[in-house]
């Protein structure tokens, strides 16, 4: 059985994570992917305490692609280190763990 992610990571803009979203689509690395925001972020960067306003991206994805869509998520990215943090998906519905197997499919071959 394949083994599915929820891969999350934040962004400087609503452009650019429209832009990581449509790209990682339509390479098929992920099935679907939402964009919230914006939202706050308070990190320790370089030894300051840093705040940002981000975008979340929410990405769903087969743990096979996982190591392309990261590429293809540092390609975007303009922060040093951006955050990529992928989750296991232990348990979903039939029909939509099926849609997500189908439309990641194509480019694995």
């Amino acid at each position: 059985m394949t083994k599915f992610l929820q891969v999350a990571t934040t962004i400087d803009s609503e452009a650019s994570a429209q832009q990581l979203a449509r790209a990682v689509v339509e390479a098929r690395l992920a099935a679907c992917v939402q964009v919230q925001g914006p939202l706050h972020s308070t990190y320790r960067w370089q030894g300051d305490v840093e705040t940002a306003t981000e975008w979340l991206c929410t990405m769903k994805t087969s743990a096979a692609k996982l190591p392309a869509l990261e590429a293809k998520i540092c390609e975007f990215h303009s922060y040093d280190v951006p955050e990529i943090v992928a989750t296991e998906i232990v348990a979903g519905s039939a029909a939509y763990l099926a849609w997500l197997a189908a439309e990641l499919e194509e480019s694995e071959a």
